[in-house]
């Protein structure tokens, strides 16, 4: 099995800075696109950033841009979040998000942390 374990999350005042890790383990052949989501209360999930395998490129929500860097480090299996100048809107669940063949031949599956709140006040 394959588990994405997210950390880093808590709270923080607007303007403040927080850096989410998410580690993944298990039976891993091959870790492709990683990526970071989150879910408001009331509201559908949305990515923030996603980062492909080799880290050469990122993508970013536009309300991030500037203020997040998502960065991986393949030899730990783990993706991070940098997270800067912190608003109340970004309050929210995040999720780490990773697709993921287990063995040579295998499908690529689709594998989701369990998620940790990051809450910003103002």
């Amino acid at each position: 099995q394959v588990q994405l374990v997210e950390s880093g999350g808590g709270l923080v005042q607007a303007g403040g800075s927080l850096r989410l890790s998410c580690a993944a383990s298990g039976r891993i052949f091959l870790i492709n696109a990683m990526g970071w989501y989150r879910q408001a209360p009331g509201k559908q999930r949305e990515l923030v950033a996603a980062i492909t395998t080799s880290g050469g490129s990122t993508t970013y929500a536009d309300s991030v841009k500037g203020r997040f860097t998502i960065s991986r480090d393949n030899a730990k299996n783990t993706i991070y979040l940098q997270m800067r100048s912190l608003k109340p809107e970004d309050t929210a669940v995040y999720y780490c998000n990773a697709h993921i063949t287990q063995w040579v031949g295998d499908n690529l599956n689709n594998y989701w942390g369990q998620g940790t709140q990051v809450t910003v006040s103002s």
